[in-house]
């Protein structure tokens, strides 16, 4: 079976050994030199004056909530076909999710839509980047900032993309990262990391990361919490950060070779293989989705659906949204998504297998 994902193949040739024998040498666990050294090389390679690392993804989003000063009852604009991440840091903080549509051609938020959802009054839009595609983040931006609504960049699948010579998490107030061992620069378990101009903004998370203590034992800022990267998973990502770019290019080389083997068939392809896109995930839509995954299956081919329920769908948390309107394109979405193999160190000859497992479905 030709995997999703390999880790044995994404990591080829990066010294993990070197970099867990550091931390192991140096008896600093938490919080310690590699840490710091990572929020700084990671901080410089977003384009951003500071990076603060925490513990997962999701805490990141949460956390950047709670920095921006989000309360219960406040709202919070997001889109609903990106897994409930965005939306369980919402709920977290007491806030209230504002679903906004997604323009189908690149499965994120519309600008149109986020116009119209304005009229809800969200006190912050959190951007996602979805699949490792940039949203239209200059104009959803700006519509945000001339509205006072802070912006949050979700790029927890979007490391290392490019728009307008800037990298995502750069454009608004925060940018949210994950480090999860799949994600585009993975760790070798969670981890996660804001990034941001604002030097009081950054603080503030920092205090979060660490119970909301001011001075150790001092609880100054309320909502804090235990959200801290160790050092082994910082100095893993350090060792991988120099190779994300290159990791990126595979990526995408990856995902032009399938684009333009199904050019001629009746899929939705990514809508950019240029560097706004690190293809994180290679997803395209089919409308006989479930007969397609079974074929791909039995032609030895893993494929997933990311994502299936769209965050307005999810049986814990329907009510409430009918005055929201309707989520026609996010709901179309997750009927017809599937994801195909694309990953660093995938031999050409896999690539070949998939192409042609995809090909011989629409040549029964």
């Amino acid at each position: 079976m030709i995997p999703l994902f390999s880790s044995s193949a994404a990591n080829a040739g990066i010294d993990l050994a070197g970099a867990v024998g550091r931390v192991l040498t140096s008896n600093w666990y938490v919080l310690g030199d590699e840490v710091k050294s990572f929020e700084r090389e990671f901080a410089r390679y977003i384009g951003n004056a500071d990076c603060v690392s925490l513990a997962n993804g999701t805490d990141a989003l949460e956390l950047a909530l709670r920095a921006l000063n989000v309360e219960p009852g406040d709202k919070v604009a997001c889109v609903a076909n990106a897994g409930f991440y965005g939306s369980t840091a919402i709920r977290a903080v007491g806030a209230a999710p504002v679903y906004v549509d997604i323009d189908p051609t690149t499965q994120n938020m519309a600008v149109d839509a986020f116009a119209d959802a304005l009229r809800f009054q969200p006190k912050v839009v959190v951007v996602t980047h979805l699949y490792g595609q940039m949203a239209d983040i200059e104009p959803l931006t700006k519509m945000a900032h001339d509205a006072g609504v802070k912006v949050i960049e979700d790029c927890a699948q979007s490391h290392g993309a490019i728009r307008g010579g800037r990298r995502a998490g750069s454009f608004g107030d925060i940018g949210c990262f994950s480090f999860y061992p799949t994600k585009n620069l993975g760790a070798l378990g969670d981890g996660g990391a804001i990034t941001c101009n604002d030097a009081a903004l950054a603080d503030r998370v920092r205090a979060l990361r660490q119970y909301g203590w001011s001075t150790k034992y001092h609880v100054s800022t309320p909502g804090g919490r235990n959200s801290r990267l160790d050092e082994l998973q910082a100095a893993v990502l350090r060792e991988k950060l120099p190779k994300l770019d290159q990791s990126n290019a595979n990526r995408r080389e990856i995902a032009r070779r399938y684009n333009e083997a199904f050019v001629d068939l009746p899929l939705v392809l990514p809508s950019s293989t240029g560097e706004d896109y690190v293809a994180h995930l290679y997803v395209l839509r089919c409308r006989e989705r479930d007969a397609f995954r079974s074929h791909l299956q039995t032609r030895q081919v893993a494929t997933d659906v990311h994502y299936p329920v769209p965050d307005h769908l999810q049986a814990a948390y329907r009510a409430g949204l009918e005055s929201q309107g309707k989520l026609a394109a996010s709901e179309a979405a997750s009927r017809e998504v599937v994801t195909l193999p694309c990953f660093p160190g995938i031999s050409d000859a896999d690539v070949a297998t998939v192409i042609d497992a995809v090909r011989s479905f629409f040549e029964r």
